[in-house]
């Protein structure tokens, strides 16, 4: 499988499709969803080309890696939400449906 470059979540990251970002360094993307289920509700997108969990993990340099899972905590302490909940949806039977 390669990567899609016309993936919903690229079209964000390139601005070609608006978000609400939340938080924003280097290695993610943190930005409200447009169908939230909680009060606080935010998807994180590495910056880099990935087409899955499984790929992030085996590809990504340590840097990305820690600052992705640093944007969930730090998201967290922003949102002032004190419990959090991360689910990774991987490829289609995960949930994960971008466009």
């Amino acid at each position: 499988m390669t990567y899609d470059s016309h993936n919903v979540f690229s079209k964000i990251l390139r601005k070609e499709i608006p978000c609400q970002p939340f938080y924003e360094d280097d290695f993610v993307l943190s930005f409200s969803d447009l169908n939230p289920l909680a009060p606080v509700h935010l998807l994180i997108i590495p910056k880099n080309n990935y087409i899955s969990f499984d790929d992030f993990s085996e590809k990504a340099s340590s840097e990305e890696i820690a600052g992705f899972f640093f944007c969930h905590w730090k998201s967290s302490k922003e949102s002032k939400h004190f419990s959090i909940r991360v689910s990774i949806d991987h490829k289609s039977w995960g949930g994960c449906t971008p466009g």
